[in-house]
């Protein structure tokens, strides 16, 4: 397994973290929790771009991605 395949694995994993956090927060009553969940589900939309940025260069970088 390649480090992009792990990268990969990763955003998917993210990703699926965030549409619950903002499942949570849309059925939620409590304010506070409601904040909280919309909240982490922002802070979880920048690791996702920070890692699809990072997966970017690790693309250009592994030869198995390297157009021949």
């Amino acid at each position: 397994m390649t480090v992009g395949s792990l990268v990969h694995g990763t955003l998917v994993s993210l990703q699926s973290i965030e549409a619950t956090l903002h499942s949570l927060a849309a059925k939620t009553n409590d304010r506070e929790a409601k904040e909280a969940f919309y909240q982490s589900a922002i802070n979880t939309q920048e690791v996702i771009r920070q890692i699809q940025t990072r997966k970017g260069e690790i693309e250009r970088e592994e030869p198995q991605y390297q157009q021949q």
